[in-house]
């Protein structure tokens, strides 16, 4: 078993070097900055809803933390952590600042380690539910509206934060979904583990964090989730055209 100390603030430095390259290549093309905001409120409502469903679904299985920490709110400003909400923003995948639950307050229905999944597995539902929503939303734009709406400026405005909307729910989504600290899909992944990989897992989670940072900073991410969103994108819109027969 490995066994050294790993400080959390030395995984936001090195996101926190890498976002500022990112930025200061934002910065040098206006067209890059327009779809910056353009992505900008689409970032608040996943981050928000995110975590809003984080707190949500451990207050319902007993844990009152999140809502004494003013966390059971749709104020974005009580959930953005400033590297990953700036990560959304420029690479289109992060996080919000973590919503704390203590599962020893679960009601006695399931093992913690099961409530603990479910409250993970809470923030990226949400995020495809309102992808699916938003998806909904644009197709019903194109089904509806007039052709010279779709073509003004305020209508290609309106899309484009639908779409936006629709591409940044998918990301947070599926990122948060890789099994890895400090993502939701290593608390969803421990249910489903044999006793001895729990073991492992729990015993060297400051591994899996220097893993976590390797495949960032690498791109490796990048090319495993692609996929995922792309596919998840794809479906959505299928579904979409299907339902409004577009």
């Amino acid at each position: 078993m490995f066994n050294f100390s790993f400080d959390k603030r030395t995984l936001y430095i090195i996101m926190a070097v890498m976002i500022g390259i990112v930025v200061m290549q934002y910065a040098t093309d206006p067209s890059r900055l327009v779809t910056l905001l353009i992505s900008a409120p689409a970032v608040l409502i996943a981050i928000t809803f995110h975590e809003y469903a984080h707190g949500y679904v451990a207050y319902k299985l007993g844990d009152d933390t999140a809502k004494n920490q003013g966390r059971l709110s749709l104020n974005p400003f009580a959930h953005l952590d400033p590297i990953g909400t700036l990560l959304l923003l420029v690479a289109g995948f992060g996080w919000g600042k973590p919503v704390e639950i203590d599962p020893r307050n679960f009601t006695r229905k399931m093992s913690m380690e099961k409530g603990e999944a479910l409250v993970a597995l809470a923030g990226p539902v949400m995020n495809f539910i309102l992808a699916f929503v938003f998806t909904l939303i644009y197709c019903a734009i194109y089904k509806f509206a007039s052709i010279s709406f779709t073509a003004s400026n305020i209508g290609q405005i309106i899309l484009l934060l639908v779409a936006s909307t629709i591409s940044v729910n998918i990301g947070l989504g599926v990122f948060n979904l890789i099994p890895l600290p400090p993502l939701d899909g290593s608390k969803i992944i421990i249910p489903l583990l044999p006793t001895n990989a729990k073991e492992f897992f729990r015993n060297n989670e400051q591994i899996f964090y220097i893993i976590f940072i390797l495949i960032w900073v690498t791109g490796i991410a990048g090319v495993i989730i692609t996929p995922a969103i792309n596919g998840i994108t794809n479906g959505f819109i299928h579904l979409g055209r299907l339902i409004f027969r577009i």
